[in-house]
């Protein structure tokens, strides 16, 4: 990045990666027109058929963008009434014109608001969720059908290829819906399955699970009888970090209309390119005390404010609880995930905070919803207190808060962490790990070099042998061996009564050292639109390449790549790099027909790796990146020897330490809704808020104010600005 950067070039990083799309958070418009005037009858009659068939709409327009012969269908199970004016939806795009989407994404699940009188619970809890896991986008819409408002709903990202593809960088994998697992199959065992029941006959599944991939239903099974019959070995089919997420989510907001509670749906299961099934965070409309089947009649208030933590953990339908909770260093590490669940959205009151800007988002919709569950006042006052048995969701949280506080697993002390590593590694050498640790008795680390890798984890020990100083000093280490690409890694500490993450987010989020050496790949762009063009004025994919020794590097005979298994598939001519210089490679198949360097292959933004080879075919730098934002960088920070972030294109200048975003790293400001043409919301930050117009110009500024008016600014773009975080916003 340049060494002086105006405001605008810093908050330039924040473009595409803060772009609207149909699932950031306000109120979308919906507008379906069926030719059909009997289209509510029919998608009932489709409903109770129950085969998948679709009511074919002329036309859809959201926030005013058309697409033509959509399929649509009602969905739900206690949420849909053939009485209901209001039943929730699926809208599928692409269900006669292949490839027909808004903003990539080919399919929107409505729900209705059923249950929930605050309609908040949804939206609230995806999006917290978010911050740990893999789990939907969610926003709300206002639904038309043929002229007529229907209501207001929460619009939820679907489920599918392009939900995994996004968070497993893979589109396609043995892949299930856990639809009702209690089914008794003819001619499989008696008794109902159960929560992850195995099975030596594949036909006992199949009623109980949709698949979502093709002829699976081994591998599904190959994964139960691991779980159910050879735990110890679990960590090869299953991804127990994201589970051990999931399963203190739902415990910590009361979500028992789900797994936990031993509820046979309202899950999925994706098994990932590493091998291993994760359960995925679905059907939130219900969280926060919501529902109550399943628990001892008559349910008390406090039966869910105090809800046992380690729930059903001795049910022996249920092979998802009983078996995760057999295990002491599982429970403390589900403990300590629950933890830091509690600390960053609870214990501050961030979700009430944020449930009240929800709700001041959709007041007047919800006032003037036509077909609505419950009345205005309902809506208002389901936050803090009880409306129709259904418990307030501060009135459940604040006291679960003050339960959970109480207990000894969260008033014992876990171990101190403090990380020792704080510099760059050489390519191919071993590097031991090392960390300050205090009160612990076992520690482990987690490390990988792909994001598409799984953390393989080694013990840390404090023997001396380990690059760890003196033995009995405190200082932990272990050796790893590395290749060209930088490490990714965390910390796992626990002592006899609890257990700590470093960082308190892992496995979602996690450190990371650099490994370079002289020459460099400094900086990536692989979603190369609008930002720069090369020699022949054409907006290509390019690799930016720095040369940050003394001496200058004739790269004659190296090689760019991006095939671990052809790393000869393009090689540099007679070119030389200087000191303290770059060199910019263009991948988009000219090779020599253009002037500059040009590759014979392009770069995907979904997922790609690139290395650099010297003549010898040793791998001199190489880097892997994951869901390439459109015209961002993905760049070395600090310039030459730092870890890649995403930021602003610095082609040919150095990169430094500015406002950036990152797959691993977010920003934690949230500013709400987006756009918007009366008040902004700003959520996630406790330092001074500055807004500044499209020319630099500051235009509002203040030390505490998390509302904010913008009715009378004028339409455009804005930039909301609080410490290292920058957001563009829209005015309508």
């Amino acid at each position: 990045m340049r060494k002086i950067i105006s405001l605008l070039i810093v908050i330039s990083c924040s473009f595409s990666t803060f772009s609207q799309d149909v699932f950031d958070v306000g109120i979308r418009k919906i507008e379906i027109f069926f030719s059909d005037p009997n289209w509510d009858d029919t998608l009932d009659v489709y409903y109770s058929n129950d085969i998948g068939e679709r009511l074919v709409a002329d036309s859809i327009l959201i926030d005013g963008i058309a697409d033509q012969n959509v399929g649509i269908k009602y969905k739900g199970n206690s949420s849909y009434n053939v009485s209901n004016i209001k039943n929730p939806m699926n809208i599928k795009l692409d269900y006669i014109n292949n490839g027909q989407s808004i903003d990539g994404y080919n399919v929107l699940k409505l729900s209705n608001g059923f249950r929930d009188p605050s309609f908040v619970r949804e939206v609230l809890s995806y999006e917290m969720a978010r911050e740990y896991m893999p789990s939907p986008k969610a926003t709300y819409a206002n639904v038309f059908v043929n002229g007529t408002l229907i209501g207001l709903y929460t619009c939820v990202q679907s489920i599918d290829n392009d939900f995994t593809n996004e968070h497993f960088y893979e589109r396609k994998g043995p892949f299930f819906k856990v639809e009702n697992t209690s089914v008794q199959v003819v001619g499989c065992p008696p008794g109902p399955n159960g929560i992850l029941k195995y099975f030596s006959d594949t036909n006992c599944y199949q009623k109980a699970y949709e698949m979502e991939s093709t002829n699976d239903w081994q591998k599904l099974s190959n994964f139960l009888d691991t779980l159910n019959n050879y735990f110890t070995e679990v960590e090869n089919v299953m991804d127990i970090d994201r589970t051990l997420w999931m399963m203190a989510f739902e415990n910590l907001t009361v979500c028992l209309d789900g797994p936990i509670n031993s509820i046979p749906h309202n899950f999925y299961l994706f098994k990932d390119n590493n091998g291993r099934f994760s359960p995925l965070l679905w059907d939130m409309n219900m969280a926060f005390g919501t529902f109550t089947s399943g628990l001892p009649s008559p349910v008390q208030l406090s039966d869910l404010q105090e809800l046992d933590i380690f729930h059903n953990s001795n049910d022996a339908s249920n092979m998802l609880t009983t078996q995760v909770f057999s295990s002491d260093r599982y429970k403390k590490m589900y403990v300590a995930h629950m933890r830091t669940i509690l600390n960053e959205q609870f214990a501050n009151n961030n979700y009430s905070t944020r449930a009240s800007q929800l709700q001041q988002l959709i007041d007047t919709d919800v006032n003037t919803d036509p077909n609505t569950f419950y009345s205005y006042t309902d809506f208002t006052s389901n936050m803090s207190s009880s409306v129709a048995n259904i418990v307030g969701v501060s009135e459940l949280m604040n006291a679960r808060v003050s339960h959970l506080q109480g207990l000894n697993e969260f008033t014992s002390t876990p171990p101190t962490v403090s990380l020792l590593n704080n510099t760059s590694v050489l390519p191919h050498t071993s590097v031991s790990i090392t960390a300050n640790i205090y009160n612990a008795n076992y520690v482990y680390l987690g490390y990988r070099f792909r994001f598409s890798d799984k953390f393989v984890k080694i013990q840390m020990f404090d023997d001396g042998n380990n690059g760890d100083g003196t033995a009995g000093d405190g200082i932990y280490g272990a050796i790893i061996n590395v290749d060209a690409r930088d490490i990714q890694y965390y910390v796992y500490a626990e002592n006899t009564d609890a257990g700590i993450f470093s960082p308190e987010r892992a496995e979602k989020e996690f450190h990371q050292i650099a490994v370079v050496s002289g020459l460099v790949i400094n900086e990536i762009m692989a979603a190369n639109l609008s930002v720069l063009t090369d020699q022949s004025g054409e907006y290509d994919d390019w690799v930016e390449l720095y040369n940050g020794g003394n001496s200058a590097i004739n790269l004659n005979g190296f090689f760019l790549s991006d095939n671990e298994n052809d790393l000869t598939k393009w090689s540099f001519p007679n070119t030389t790099i200087q000191p303290n210089d770059y060199l910019i490679v263009w991948c988009d198949t000219a090779g020599n027909s253009q002037s500059g360097l040009h590759t014979t292959y392009r770069l995907s933004a979904d997922q790609e790796e690139v290395y650099l080879s010297d003549p010898t075919g040793v791998v001199v730098d190489a880097v892997h990146f994951v869901n390439m934002p459109t015209d961002v960088a993905y760049a070395r920070v600090p310039n030459g020897n730092g870890v890649f972030t995403h930021q602003s294109e610095t082609q040919g200048k150095i990169n430094q330490i500015i406002s950036s975003v990152s797959e691993t790293f977010t920003q934690k400001m949230r500013v709400y809704p987006n756009p918007s043409n009366s008040k902004i919301y700003v959520l996630g930050t406790m330092d001074k808020i500055e807004v500044y117009n499209m020319i630099g110009e500051l235009v509002f500024t203040s030390n505490n104010k998390t509302t904010i008016n913008i009715s009378d600014w004028k339409s455009g773009i804005y930039f909301v600005k609080s410490g290292a975080a920058v957001v563009k916003i829209i005015k309508q």
